[in-house]
């Protein structure tokens, strides 16, 4: 719990890139089945919980982004704080959230979806609730695919919409550079420009993605990385390839377009080459800043 004369709870939680995404055509449901590897890196968003008068629920947001995060009933962790409350029969719960954004906001690695997840924890300790883990799942699941992952973190396989979880080890530590795009991808608008491709492809997940990990082989890694909505995201966002190239050729083992983008992902041989590339690809116009973070990382925790 933070020092201070108010009660608050803070949840610091982290971003994810996918390192295999392979989406299925679109369903009856209107979704697309999914086979991912989640993985989550440390780059932080920090949620913070402090009571409110019933019935109330509050939003302010700072950092990276924050003129495109809403504060109102269109923000995900809003509606985790009311999923939550009306699930425990206290609709009259209140609550004031504030989001410390480092996640780029519609950058394809989960920001809004772990600020949901941030506060589905932060909220379950404000206002006492027993809260289980497989309860906090569910409810999780109920907001988002990438919703659930956010809470555990790690290394997981992902199937179904995402949501149904299943825990990866993997050796080693690996080595990001994250290169921002100006604006963001709308998700919705990447997935309708890959069923208008002709999106049909496998959700099953590479062998050798899988293997990498169990090993720790970052070169086989950065080998076997796999993004079938890159091509949709680069039709979209042409000057994405243009940053995926030039990655390539300083320094990164691989490049890949992160979730729906428009961030891009490069996997580094180590953190000094990681220093070299960031500083490479910050000189692109189309590139608007770089981040380094490795992982995998815990899910969503309490901090002091």
């Amino acid at each position: 719990m933070e020092t201070s004369h108010e009660q608050c709870y803070r949840v610091r939680v982290p971003a994810k890139v996918n390192l295999a995404l392979c989406v299925g055509g679109l369903a009856d449901d209107g979704y697309h089945p999914l086979g991912t590897v989640f993985h989550a890196i440390g780059l932080y968003d920090d949620v913070i919980a402090r009571p409110a008068p019933a019935g109330v629920t509050e939003i302010s947001v700072t950092g990276e982004g924050v003129e495109d995060v809403p504060t109102d009933e269109r923000n995900l962790a809003w509606k985790a704080a009311r999923l939550l409350a009306e699930t425990h029969g206290h609709g009259d719960l209140g609550v004031r959230l504030t989001i410390r954004k480092q996640v780029p906001v519609a950058g394809g690695m989960a920001g809004g979806s772990a600020d949901a997840a941030a506060a589905l924890l932060a909220c379950s300790m404000l206002w006492d609730l027993d809260t289980g883990p497989d309860e906090l799942h569910e409810l999780a699941a109920q907001l988002g695919s990438d919703v659930p992952f956010a809470l555990v973190g790690g290394n997981a396989i992902g199937r179904g919409r995402g949501d149904e979880l299943v825990p990866l080890l993997s050796r080693g530590t690996y080595h990001w550079v994250l290169a921002l795009a100006h604006g963001g991808l709308s998700t919705p608008a990447v997935y309708r420009r890959f069923d208008e491709l002709g999106g049909e492809h496998s959700t099953d997940i590479p062998d050798e993605v899988l293997n990498a990990l169990a090993v720790g082989d970052v070169r086989a890694l950065a080998d076997a990385m796999r993004n079938d909505l890159q091509p949709a995201a680069l039709d979209l966002r042409p000057e994405l390839a243009e940053t995926l190239e030039v990655g390539r050729s300083r320094g990164a083992l691989g490049g890949i377009v992160s979730g729906s983008g428009p961030s891009c992902a490069f996997l580094a041989a180590s953190e000094s080459d990681a220093m070299d590339l960031a500083s490479a690809l910050s000189r692109l116009p189309q590139v608007r800043a770089t981040r380094r973070a490795s992982g995998p990382v815990p899910g969503a925790k309490p901090i002091g």
